[in-house]
């Protein structure tokens, strides 16, 4: 199994894995604990964030951070300068994905067009792909 591969079947439900999926997986935690520990960590913050478990992000930052795992101490870290949105999104049912979905498409089109030409071709060309 490729690391990507692995990556994905540590981070599905155990009930979506087939026979031999769990096999694996069974083999694999327990050869290397930094690997068990990361898939408690990813599981929990999967669970936290698809639940909107916003009392659950205090306890979670503090494991991720005192972790071994480099990747989740900064990741926990990152988290923390901006803790107060990571709260609120926690919190609330709305989403800004529209608006940033339109300035990902304005980025795309922008670097298509680098240096060939003006802000009047670049916005006759948004609104025509709209």
């Amino acid at each position: 199994m490729s690391p990507r591969q692995a990556r994905w079947l540590l981070l599905r439900a155990e009930d979506t894995l087939c026979d031999d999926e769990r096999l694996y997986r069974a083999h694999l935690l327990p050869a290397d604990e930094d690997i068990s520990q990361a898939q408690v960590l990813a599981t929990d913050f999967g669970r936290l964030v698809r639940q909107r478990q916003r009392e659950g992000l205090e306890p979670w930052l503090i494991r991720a951070g005192a972790s071994g795992i480099p990747e989740f101490r900064e990741f926990a870290r990152a988290m923390r300068r901006d803790q107060a949105a990571v709260e609120e999104a926690l919190t609330y049912d709305w989403s800004n994905g529209q608006s940033e979905g339109q300035i990902n498409r304005l980025k795309y089109l922008k670097r298509q067009m680098y240096g060939r030409a003006s802000f009047s071709l670049l916005k006759k060309r948004m609104l025509r792909a709209a």
